[in-house]
This record gives C-alpha cells, sequence and structure tokens, in this order.
C-alpha cells in the first residue's frame, strides 16, 4: 500500500488504531491467505501503527508546548557580554513538564560535516513508540569571540556539547528566553552581594529594616527580585540624603 493511502487511514483515534490494527491480525490469521497478501497485510498494520504513533507524538508535543512559558536568563556569557538561559535552568524548568507528556531525552555526539565542528544529538522519544532525531553542530576550534585561542581542544569539545544541549533542549521545545513573565517579576532573587550591599545600605542610613521588608513586600531581604534591587537602592539613597541635610534646608 502507497503512504498516500495509508495518509488517508489517519489521523486517527487511538481506539480506531486499535480496531483497525485487530481487524488486520483477524485476517491474517487466515491459514488460507497467500503470504503475498500477508506481508502486506502486515506493512499495512505497521504502518497504521507508525502514524499513530507520530500523531501521538505530535499531539503530546503541543501540550507540551503549551505549558512552557518564556525562561529569564541567569547566565552572562563574559566575552559577548550576552545573557542566556543556563541548561540546568532549562532543564530544572523543562524536564517536569516534557516528561509529564510522555517525552524522554537523551543526548550523543556524532560526526559534523564541518571542520572543528562536533555533531550534538538528541533523541526525542515518545512513550507512544515514535521517536525524533535533532542535532546541532557546534564549533570545538577552541577560539574566543575575537578569535584568540581561550581554551584547549579537549575543553572545547566539552564546551561544545554543553553548548549544543542546550541550544537543542531549547530548540525543540520552541522555547523563549529573556521575558519569563509579563509583570516584570523573573522570579530571579538577588546575589548573597547585593544583599550585604542592602543590609550596609540600610545601617548607613538607619533605616527601619522591618518596615523597609514591608515596604518590598518580603520577609527577607535574600527573597528580593533581581527587577526590584535598583528600586530597593533607590529609595534607601533618598533617605540617606535625607537624614544628611542641614537643620533648616528645603526639602
Amino acid at each position: 500500500m502507497s503512504d498516500k493511502a495509508v495518509a488517508k487511514i489517519g489521523p486517527r483515534s487511538s481506539t480506531q488504531a486499535t480496531e483497525l490494527v485487530q481487524m488486520l491480525e483477524k485476517v491474517a490469521m487466515d491459514p488460507n491467505l497467500p503470504v503475498e497478501k500477508l506481508e502486506r497485510l502486515l506493512d499495512l498494520q505497521e504502518r497504521v501503527l507508525n502514524r499513530q504513533a507520530e500523531t501521538n507524538f505530535n499531539a503530546s508535543m503541543t501540550a507540551a508546548q503549551m505549558e512552557m512559558g518564556p525562561i529569564s536568563a541567569d547566565a552572562t556569557n563574559p566575552q559577548t557580554r550576552s545573557k542566556y538561559a543556563s541548561y540546568p535552568k532549562l532543564d530544572k524548568r523543562l524536564r517536569p513538564i516534557y516528561t509529564r507528556h510522555g517525552f524522554a531525552l537523551s543526548f550523543d555526539e556524532g560526526d559534523s560535516p564541518k571542520e572543528e565542528h562536533i555533531r550534538v544529538l538528541c533523541y526525542v522519544s515518545h512513550r507512544g513508540g515514535h521517536s525524533k532525531t535533532y542535532h546541532k553542530d557546534m564549533p570545538a576550534d577552541g577560539k574566543g569571540a575575537k578569535g584568540g585561542d581561550v581554551m584547549t581542544k579537549t575543553h572545547a569539545a566539552g564546551a561544545a556539547m554543553t553548548y549544543g544541549m542546550r541550544y537543542l533542549l531549547k530548540g525543540i521545545f520552541n522555547v523563549a528566553v529573556g521575558e519569563e513573565d509579563k509583570d516584570g517579576n523573573t522570579g530571579e532573587t538577588i546575589t548573597e552581594k547585593q544583599v550585604a550591599e542592602l543590609e550596609a545600605l540600610i545601617t548607613e542610613t538607619g533605616a527601619d529594616k522591618v518596615k523597609f521588608l514591608r515596604w518590598g513586600k518580603v520577609k527577607s531581604l535574600s527573597e528580593i527580585n533581581v527587577t526590584a534591587y535598583n528600586d530597593c537602592v533607590k529609595m534607601l539613597e533618598r533617605k540617606r540624603k535625607q537624614a544628611t541635610r542641614e537643620p533648616g534646608e528645603d526639602g
């Protein structure tokens, strides 16, 4: 049977596909069925099952992506001064979603047709039986953004593998990076250094820490969102200026 003929059979519901396969199995059990016809029936059965598995794969991919919102950047490339979402963060956010929808990912390395590149492979399998392979060719020459040598070949290969895994994970599920929340709250809290800076400012200005936390709608300085840090500093700076004004100075 041609691919066009099989295409006319689906997409079907899982129940319809099962019923069709059962019917083909009954026909195939006929002892008087010619071998040639039996082979065609088995081929048809395999095509129907494969098509149903692909349909289930695509439906689950759509459902998974509907749950995946943008992810904020949590790392910076010092050479290019660009921000990106690290693989650990992407994995932490995406793995619970895609596994819940029946997907499993595994990575491998293959030969790249490009000189001084490695091909990073990602095998995406679905519980329904369908799988797809994605790849990304990554440079592994050890060169930096300006063309100079910045790492050994071994280090470069490892870095290329890490970068490739990150790019593939982001690309397979079409994840946007940079604007995680529309209200400006990225979910990322300030660093320990920033906490210490605020502690110093609070002490220096004589601010009431309890009132400050209440103003920031947090229970501790470490809970302050990165997007609110500058506003916190400005507020404390204003308090310091007010405290250093000369008596009788207009304000």
